[in-house]
């Protein structure tokens, strides 16, 4: 079939007007239009909806041309027989070209955008391969359609500043995507045209990269691409987010052709290139997901504490509890959707709501726990922690013990004041008939309590005081004692 498909599109470049608008007009196609697009037109026909009937027709069309042709060129000479035999796939296609070239000058190049790279780069050279270049999933976007595979960015000169261009057309289905999806924003479909960039590796899926002095048009409007992030520490460098870029909005949402020029900075590193068409999720969907089928049973989750505290023989120390807080360490909120990554090795949990609405800004997928990687495909909804916090509301951390159990810890805020606590006196030791007697009992013959006087230096003694009794006792008169300037009463020291 992959051959037909080829030997279809074939002969489809080798076709005249007049061969195309008899292709177009026999499925019942549009017939109007300049060449290119009666063009691409037909390549839409036999990539999507090639059926027998239609590639027996393109057949027909082809052979009917070059028969004629072949009898009015190759005429044979007086007395031999007539003969005339088709050209090969080859040789039409190499027609076709010579004559596309004997065109005026346009801005189209109809060979390179219409040959073997209809959905492709152009200008490529025709021996080269296109890499195996796999990237990586992005959670936030699901793929409807490949439009483009991974394609290496290959320099045509030894300037530093290259330009690869990029031609292609969308299916009649996938622009109903387009028009009919829910918009995120106003302006921002849900369902887009994106491009991708990436290091041409083939050794493992690669994370969006971009390249130096990178500029992206649409057909004749610029695309914006992300920033850079401005740095506030010195001697570091500014980082941009390298993520998918949305073409949508400037593309033609027809049969019409789109091309794409990508502008790059050749500074020895390869690069490679993919549209995709996909559907862009949200936060709230990916957390409706995870609900769906990322829920780890109670049973097995308890299972796992059991054997985080399994008594190793060969361990001096036994571990008999492990305590996991129930505050989320994003937020310092209480949990509400308990969630870790598998791969940690840790009990303790983070919230899924605040962990996805954070990589919907800004793409880390970091576990904020251990700071390891915790992708949105690894992670887990803990089943048992989700019991815990509807069955303990009083409080903020628990421990698991080693035959599964758990017990809640709580805060050590039900210590009330002592009544046995010191009391504060602003102002003088006599208020209230407080202070004590020489005999060690106050006005009512109980014993006092501890005061403080705060009239007094930190640094006083009871040294101090005798020997300020001293000095009264040899001036004139007695001196006033320093008092504080707050109003005079009690206050607990609690």
């Amino acid at each position: 079939m992959a051959a037909e498909l080829v030997e279809a599109k074939n002969m489809v470049m080798s076709f005249r007007v007049s061969d195309l608008q008899m292709l177009l007009g026999f499925v019942g196609r549009s017939k109007s239009g300049l060449k290119h697009e009666l063009v691409t037109r037909a390549l839409q026909l036999v990539q999507f909806d090639c059926s027998p009937e239609v590639f027996k027709k393109i057949k027909e069309l082809y052979e009917t041309r070059y028969n004629k042709k072949g009898s009015d060129v190759a005429q044979p000479p007086a007395g031999a027989p007539h003969r005339a035999e088709p050209l090969s796939l080859h040789a039409s296609y190499e027609r076709g070209s010579a004559v596309a070239r004997t065109l005026p000058t346009t801005n189209i190049d109809y060979p390179a955008l219409y040959g073997k790279y209809l959905n492709g780069l152009g200008r490529l050279p025709p021996k080269v391969a296109k890499p195996e270049v796999r990237l990586v999933k992005l959670p936030f976007y699901t793929t409807l359609d490949e439009l483009l595979k991974p394609t290496e960015l290959v320099p045509q000169n030894n300037e530093k500043l290259q330009e690869s261009p990029c031609i292609f057309a969308l299916t009649p289905r996938q622009v109903e995507l387009i028009r009919n999806s829910r918009e995120l924003q106003p302006g921002v479909k849900s369902v887009q045209v994106v491009l991708r960039i990436c290091y041409t590796d083939t050794s493992c899926p690669q994370e969006d990269q971009y390249p130096p002095n990178i500029a992206v048009k649409v057909n004749h409007s610029y695309c914006s691409v992300p920033g850079y992030y401005p740095s506030n520490k010195p001697g570091v460098e500014p980082k941009r987010p390298c993520r998918p870029i949305n073409l949508t909005h400037l593309m033609y949402l027809s049969a019409a052709t789109n091309r794409i020029t990508v502008t790059w900075g050749n500074y020895g590193k390869s690069y490679s290139v993919g549209l995709y068409l996909v559907r862009q999720m949200t936060s709230a969907e990916l957390l409706q997901r995870l609900k769906t089928i990322g829920i780890k049973h109670p049973e097995l989750c308890k299972a796992l504490v059991k054997e985080k505290l399994r008594l190793d023989p060969d361990s001096e120390i036994a571990t008999t509890g492990v305590r996991v807080s129930l505050i989320c360490p994003l937020v310092k909120m209480r949990l509400s959707v308990p969630c870790r990554a598998e791969t940690c090795a840790h009990l303790q949990c983070f919230d899924a709501v605040f962990y996805l609405q954070m990589n919907e800004k800004k793409p880390t997928w970091m576990c904020p726990v251990c700071d390891k990687p915790a992708p949105y495909d690894q992670l887990i909804i803990d089943g048992l922690l989700s019991k815990i916090l509807t069955e303990c509301e009083d409080a903020d951390e628990i421990e698991y013990l080693v035959d599964g159990s758990w017990c809640p810890i709580r805060a050590e805020k039900e210590r009330s004041c002592s009544p046995q606590c010191p009391i504060l006196v602003l102002g003088s030791s006599e208020v209230n008939g407080l202070l004590a007697t020489p005999n060690g009992t106050g006005e009512n013959g109980k014993a006092p309590a501890d005061v403080v006087d705060l009239t007094l230096d930190s640094s006083s003694s009871e040294e101090d005081e005798e020997e300020d009794e001293e000095e009264d006792d040899d001036d004139e008169g007695p001196q006033p004692k320093r008092r504080c300037s707050y109003e005079k009463g009690l206050v607990s020291a609690c």
